[in-house]
């Protein structure tokens, strides 16, 4: 790792509290988490006792600080809810397990602010921040910004091999043999995996999508997003995950059938994959075999095999999670299957067999609520009726992108706060703001937040 990279992380809280100086605290708020998320090394340093210095960590200290010294009566303001409940026992559950298993009092608290870190400050950015309508599209517009801003380094890459983060700061991320697919090379830009790009352009690409559907957002910077949506909807194919177009797929139909429905069924079909996968794969009541089949006969024996090799291990590791299954194993490798002669056997990809492993059935029912309770409660507050109009539009397909977070969840072990953000956000709306919904501008003669800076 380069100096430079040194330099750039221990400098960035500063930076933010310069941002916040130059930026109302909205804009500031967004401008700081994207840009960290966006720019910043993937680069760790370890503090005895307490949470990794992180690109993330040190990006929600800064904001933290900021709001302390510039937007105090935000934070004063802030009120815990009992829709917040779900985050806490999350952030708790690794405390829980630690003393569940007899790890000590210390392992559970450091354990505890490590994933405090990791999920609950960003949540509680989107709560202080983007708990409204208009911040919720102030939010989702950056989000596209963001994927515009991202654009060209993704093409280079795509084109001259995943370099960036190396040439900036001194070394490579992830392994770059998982890089080429599909004839060509997949970017990684500066975040933890390819992986990561492509579901963050697909994000991009479908916020941009939608909000120019429904009359949210009509063009960025005198560029209509006529030209900008094919622009980041051929960035995210660039990307070469599969996944990702996928999912985009799959949340682009969801909620172009809401609107052709006016209901919210397909929604809750949606809402159902990750539910009820979690639901038999936890507990042992669908193998998987049946689908490797199904997937062998009618696609390919190779696709076939891969999934097969995934159920495999998960079942393996559910197995040995169902041994401690209310606190889950805690640290340290526990969750993990091993030999007769101690060698690690199993290998875990999705991100819910993780928690699952470490953290039980709390753990895994904490996260899932986390993300997909804010869709139940935009659904309430807001028909599917009224998703597809210009003041709710940006919340509509926040909520969506949960939904996909929590189905890539199932297949990768990819931490992203992007999205914990935005279920910060969710989850804090107001009910009685429905009755204020016409106050939010989406006037061209506004451009939105965000947008002036790119």
């Amino acid at each position: 790792m380069s100096a430079f990279a040194d330099i750039v992380m221990f400098a960035w809280i500063p930076i933010v509290l310069f941002i916040f100086t130059k930026f109302k605290p909205d804009e500031a708020a967004i401008i700081a988490f994207l840009g960290a998320w966006m720019f910043l090394p993937m680069a760790k340093y370890p503090i005895p006792g307490m949470p990794d210095y992180t690109k993330m960590s040190a990006t929600c200290y800064g904001i933290f600080l900021s709001s302390m010294v510039f937007d105090s009566q935000r934070l004063a303001n802030l009120k815990i809810k009992a829709s917040d409940s779900a985050i806490i026992i999350f952030c708790m559950a690794p405390l829980f397990s630690s003393l569940a298993n007899g790890l000590g009092l210390y392992d559970g608290i450091a354990s505890l602010l490590q994933q405090t870190a990791k999920w609950g400050f960003p949540y509680l950015i989107g709560r202080m921040y983007f708990g409204t309508l208009e911040g919720l599209r102030n939010y989702a517009i950056g989000i596209i910004a963001g994927g515009l801003v991202y654009t060209p380094f993704c093409l280079y890459e795509s084109r001259m091999s995943p370099q960036l983060h190396h040439m900036f700061y001194g070394f490579t991320q992830a392994t770059f043999n998982q890089s080429f697919r599909y004839g060509g090379w997949r970017p990684m830009v500066f975040m933890e995996h390819g992986l990561m790009v492509g579901m963050w352009m697909a994000s991009a690409a479908l916020a941009a999508l939608w909000l120019y559907h429904t009359g949210a957002l009509k063009q960025i910077r005198g560029y209509g997003m006529n030209r900008l949506v094919p622009i980041l909807t051929l960035t995210m194919v660039m990307c070469r995950s599969t996944g990702a177009v996928s999912l985009y797929i799959i949340g682009a139909a969801t909620l172009l059938l809401t609107e052709k429905l006016k209901n919210g069924l397909i929604i809750l079909l949606l809402f159902s994959l990750p539910v009820g996968y979690l639901a038999t794969r936890s507990t042992e009541l669908w193998s998987g075999q049946n689908l490797v089949d199904l997937i062998a006969h009618n696609l390919s024996e190779d696709r076939a095999a891969s999934i097969e090799f995934r159920f495999t291990n998960e079942n393996m590791l559910s197995k040995k999670a169902l041994q401690q299954p209310i606190f889950g194993w805690g640290g340290w490798g526990r969750a993990r299957v091993y030999d007769a002669e101690g060698n690690d056997i199993s290998v875990t990809d999705g991100l819910w067999i993780i928690i699952f492993g470490n953290y039980g059935l709390l753990g895994i029912s904490a996260m899932s609520t986390v993300f997909l309770l804010p869709v139940i409660k935009l659904l309430r507050l807001y028909p599917a009726s009224k998703w597809n109009t210009p003041e709710v539009a940006p919340a509509a397909v926040l909520s969506v992108l949960l939904i996909l977070y929590m189905i890539d969840n199932l297949l990768n072990a990819m931490i992203n706060p992007i999205f914990t953000v935005a279920a910060g956000g969710l989850t804090g709306l107001n009910p009685n703001e429905s009755a204020q919904i016409s106050e939010i501008s989406v006037s061209d003669d506004k451009p939105p937040i965000i947008t002036r800076y790119i």
